[in-house]
């Protein structure tokens, strides 16, 4: 029973992004992607754009270790970003199983309180979020009038939108929606069988309050933009990989990200499907042909999904040499 439920957890969300990706990508002729790559792509810019993948990742294993200290604890800053990139490359694996993982390797190698760490995680998430709600308000507040003109000019109105929707987008949207639900419902889950004895809760409650008694707090600021900066300008970066993306301007680009990063919550591997699907709307609501937004989408998630699994393996092996 138990084995049939993990094969569902992890079977489910993958089975779900090869639906995505095969619907998609079902007219798609492998020759264009293969012109998109050889001809049509700057590669400057796509290496230009994954220092600030590495960054984004160092600097949350930074603030992290910042919100650990009020609570007593002192890991290593080399352990904490081991930990931060193996955790993003196991979720491409199990989807959000990072959370717990990094706190497994903090304890494993620097001794670290697990119930503090899980705690910490949980105070990173509510900082994020906020964050990124935030950033979604000002986003598209700041784009009312870049849709509206793009509308009267094109003549669509909402409805036509609605309308070029098909069925299966619909189910998509609506499947998507219910994936982020369910996977918000099992990390709650998977945070709630700590609370078993009266240590162990006082310990978690130390990880979550700990944000209150941190020392520096315009650092915590500097750490908390410094992240979403960096994972705004890796994305942003590849926009001047192709033409037909070059000229849609930073807030454009702010507009796919922010939708993106909704997108990720979806439970599947770095949000593959869900991401794409949400992307690739959007740059085409901002004037890209549907075949280029989609090759844009799928070369841009690859290579970075790539550059997560290649930052979690050298951690996996830095780590084993740490422990010989």
């Amino acid at each position: 029973m138990n084995y049939g439920l993990k094969w569902l957890r992890t079977g489910l969300p993958l089975a779900f992004a090869v639906g995505i990706l095969w619907w998609m990508y079902r007219g798609i002729r492998w020759e264009e992607l293969q012109d998109a790559l050889s001809h049509q792509m700057s590669w400057t810019w796509m290496l230009l754009s994954m220092p600030f993948g590495v960054l984004a990742q160092v600097l949350r294993a930074m603030r992290w270790r910042q919100i650990l200290s009020p609570t007593g604890e002192r890991p290593r800053l080399s352990t904490c970003i081991h930990a931060v990139f193996l955790s993003y490359a196991s979720s491409l694996v199990v989807p959000r199983v990072g959370e717990v993982l990094r706190c497994g390797v903090l304890r494993r190698y620097d001794g670290t309180n697990f119930s503090r760490c899980i705690g910490t995680v949980v105070t990173e998430r509510v900082v994020d979020i906020v964050l990124i709600l935030a950033l979604s308000f000002l986003t598209f507040l700041t784009q009312i009038p870049v849709f509206m003109t793009f509308f009267q000019r094109t003549g669509i109105t909402l409805g036509s939108v609605l309308e070029s929707f098909t069925l299966t987008g619909y189910l998509v949207t609506a499947a998507c929606a219910l994936l982020a639900l369910l996977g918000i419902i099992l990390l709650a889950r998977k945070f709630r069988f700590f609370s078993h004895t009266k240590a162990v809760l006082t310990d978690l409650s130390d990880g979550l309050l700990s944000v209150r008694d941190i020392k520096q707090p315009l650092l915590f600021a500097a750490y908390s933009i410094g992240i979403w900066l960096s994972y705004y300008l890796h994305f942003y970066l590849t926009f001047f990989c192709f033409d037909f993306t070059a000229d849609l301007g930073p807030l454009a680009a702010l507009v796919a990200f922010v939708v993106g990063t909704f997108a990720v919550l979806v439970p599947t591997p770095n949000g593959a499907g869900s991401w794409h699907f949400a992307v690739k709307t959007v740059l085409v609501l901002y004037g890209v042909q549907q075949t280029a937004a989609a090759l844009f989408v799928l070369i841009v998630h690859t290579l970075q999904t790539l550059l997560v699994a290649l930052l979690g393996i050298w951690s996996g092996a830095a780590l084993a040499l740490r422990k010989n």
